[in-house]
């Protein structure tokens, strides 16, 4: 079932089967994956599986959010994820994706972004998001200041040493 509809996709919630669990080890084992967000260690089906229970399950339950999976609507390829998560060291929930890098550069990852921040605002009632990147990841920055987001300063979470660009969107 799909949450969100854009023109060209759909985002649902991710499920623990073999078909998701897959997509989700490829996801996680991207060059772009491991640079930019970092390595999570998962390397068997098994552990993308479990993956998906302990941190994507989890926050839907907590949260009410999560992490979707982004499918093409004209035929349902597994394109990546895109939602919201609720980190530590962030008074807000934060915007977060990552595609297969065969679907980078086609504008999928602004539609879902923009989808994700769409269903936050007039579905979950979120009057403020956030996002981190990476200092390198040019991309990203650039993707989230054209659909609104502002740059405000640099944030180090919880448990981690690298320190991360930090952007908000607020409506207005």
């Amino acid at each position: 079932m799909s949450l969100i509809q854009t023109e060209r996709l759909q985002l649902r919630l991710l499920r623990d089967d073999d078909g998701d669990a897959a997509a989700m080890l490829q996801l996680l084992n991207e060059p772009g994956f491991h640079q930019y967000i970092g390595d999570r260690g998962v390397r068997t089906l098994a552990q993308a599986r479990d993956y998906v229970r302990n941190h994507t399950f989890a926050s839907y339950a907590a949260h009410g959010f999560g992490m979707y999976a982004v499918e093409r609507r004209s035929d349902g390829a597994w394109l990546g994820n895109a939602g919201l998560v609720r980190r530590d060291g962030l008074p807000c929930a934060d915007v977060g994706y990552a595609l297969l890098g065969a679907y980078t550069g086609h504008g999928y990852a602004r539609e879902a972004v923009q989808g994700v921040l769409d269903y936050a605002r007039d579905t979950l009632g979120l009057a403020e998001l956030r996002a981190v990147v990476s200092p390198g990841n040019t991309r990203s920055t650039a993707l989230l200041e054209k659909i609104g987001f502002r740059a405000d300063g640099t944030v180090v979470l919880p448990g981690k040493d690298e320190q991360l660009l930090l952007f908000v969107n607020t409506p207005g």
